[in-house]
């Protein structure tokens, strides 16, 4: 797991994020989202409205977003909480960014089902393209971070980009979608190898397979 570092409050920090508010359209989504909670529960409300912050954040900076301590404040304040409840909720999951970041955010999960499929070739073929773990390119397109699992074992070695998985990537797959976002394409999310949807298995299902073209009641069978 990459170290996380709080952003520092700085007077400069204060003069760019200090009158942080809610455009007119995320002020509407963050009424429909405290909406959702009852009555004296709105603080459940913290990680979506963080999560509408660090997205508005991103739009404002060609980002995927991060979330400056004014900024935090700003939802601490909307929802009546301590500043620092806020803080842990953020510093805590790392789907939220708590410094700059890049315009692409590449996490590179090395937990042992992705280690042992590959993800040392993917990270190296990060490294060939000038991204390392921890920091942003000088042009700030990327970001490296190694990260734990996020749940696509079935499919390793993957990456998150943004909001997009790449899954059944080799170093190949890996040089090339960084060289088609670099490039301002979008590639194609989902798993890389041919013949793969989702994650079915490659060549079709060993088992169940009367299930393939019809909902078959195997109970009498076993």
């Amino acid at each position: 797991m990459a170290d996380r570092h709080i952003e520092p409050d700085t007077p400069e920090l204060r003069a760019r994020w200090g009158s942080f508010a809610w455009t007119a359209e995320n002020a509407e989504k963050a009424k429909e989202i405290i909406a959702r909670y009852p009555a004296g529960r709105q603080r459940s409300a913290v990680m979506p409205l963080l999560d509408l912050a660090q997205r508005q954040v991103g739009a404002e900076e060609n980002t995927q977003g991060w979330l400056p301590i004014p900024v935090m404040e700003y939802v601490a304040e909307q929802l009546d909480m301590p500043i620092i409840r806020v803080v842990e909720v953020a510093t805590f999951y790392t789907m939220y960014n708590i410094a700059p970041i890049g315009r692409f955010h590449v996490q590179v999960c090395g937990t042992t089902p992705c280690m042992l499929r590959g993800s040392d070739d993917i990270m190296a073929a990060c490294k060939a393209k000038g991204l390392h773990k921890g920091h942003t390119t000088e042009d700030g397109v990327f970001t490296l971070t190694e990260v734990e699992c996020m749940g696509n074992c079935a499919s390793a070695p993957m990456v998150q980009i943004n909001d997009d998985n790449y899954e059944d990537l080799t170093a190949a797959d890996m040089t090339r979608i960084l060289d088609e976002l670099a490039a301002g394409k979008q590639p194609k999310a989902g798993t890389q190898a041919p013949g793969r949807h989702t994650v079915e298995p490659l060549g079709g299902p060993t088992s169940l397979t009367a299930m393939v073209s019809a909902n078959h009641d195997y109970r009498g069978e076993w």
